[in-house]
């Protein structure tokens, strides 16, 4: 495979104000521009979509990309898919790697692709949108560096497309990169698709944020294991507590890095396909990639650490082995 260019145009996507909207699970109006929400906070009150956060762990802004940029978005996926696939094989260059498992009736299926935002321009201009900034600067500020950069896929009628109930806390190693763990860091998740109970919406524990790290996998691989009710129920937790994140394409939804979340089988006829993008306020995070600085978009240069371990020594091409 053709080593990937990093430099990327840092043209944005065009943004647009997002007005209020209900919520099928709960009353959380998306958040005004930008000037308004500052005459809010001065008057002591702050959007309904971050009081649900603080009190939930996740939440949901309606509506904030419009249909023609989401068909871009799907259009950018596809092209991740179609490169991930012709691989055959989980595969990987540098930060990009794309997870590909070998299903019984389907054969190799693209679970997820890390990192396509350093190749695909598309998907590089949506990590960075100011309308995202906008959702989480109450929360984290204007410095912001990226964790997770990610597009995961639920193949229809595929065996393995579920994801256990975990925590994302377990995911960031080393420990001592990341500090402030509780309030620096919050996960977003783009809906390219509608997202609903049939075809594998994700889960939540609303509250769980408080409950500190958990033991809920035991050790075993998250996406090697269903979301069991039975996992919850081990803890103590009541698993009819669980919230449904139901989506719509374009709306952006946030949870907290100790929420409690999983997903089922998708099984309906269509995919079920989300663009993750994970903050961290930028003070408290030792890795990742500059997302923002003061409040400005910041372009990918020559990888630097997030996760791959061996980024340094192994930076070539390789096939991965499961």
């Amino acid at each position: 495979m053709a080593s990937f260019s990093p430099s990327l145009p840092s043209a944005p996507v065009a943004s647009a104000a997002v007005g209020p909207a209900p919520l099928p699970h709960f009353d959380a109006p998306a958040p005004r521009p930008c000037a308004d929400s500052g005459r809010t906070a001065q008057q002591g009150r702050e959007p309904a979509y971050l009081t649900h956060y603080r009190t939930h762990g996740f939440a949901v802004v309606r509506g904030v990309f419009r249909p023609e940029e989401v068909r871009k978005l799907s259009h950018a996926c596809d092209r991740v898919h179609a490169k991930a696939k012709a691989h055959g094989k989980s595969f990987r260059h540098q930060n990009v790697f794309f997870r590909l498992k070998e299903d019984p009736a389907l054969g190799p299926v693209v679970r997820f692709a890390q990192w396509p935002a350093y190749y695909e321009q598309v998907l590089d201009r949506f990590r960075k949108d100011p309308r995202l900034l906008e959702i989480l600067r109450p929360l984290l500020g204007q410095d912001l560096k990226q964790i997770i950069n990610q597009i995961n896929w639920k193949r229809p009628g595929a065996s393995q497309v579920e994801f256990g109930y975990h925590q994302d806390i377990h995911f960031r190693r080393p420990r001592a990169a990341y500090r402030n763990t509780h309030s620096c860091y919050i996960q977003t998740a783009i809906a390219v698709d509608p997202h609903t109970k049939a075809n594998g919406a994700m889960k939540l524990y609303p509250g769980s944020h408080r409950m500190g790290a958990l033991d809920i996998s035991r050790g075993n691989r998250v996406m090697d294991r269903s979301a069991s009710d039975e996992d919850l129920r081990r803890l103590g937790l009541d698993p009819s507590k669980l919230v449904d994140l139901v989506l719509d394409p374009g709306d952006v939804a946030f949870w907290n890095l100790y929420t409690i979340h999983g997903s089922g089988r998708n099984t309906t006829d269509g995919d079920r396909r989300v663009y993750l993008n994970g903050y961290a306020r930028a003070e408290d995070c030792d890795r990742g990639e500059w997302t923002f600085r003061d409040g400005k978009p910041c372009d990918l240069g020559e990888p630097v650490l997030v996760h791959y371990e061996d980024l340094y020594t192994r930076p070539g091409p390789h096939y991965v082995d499961d």
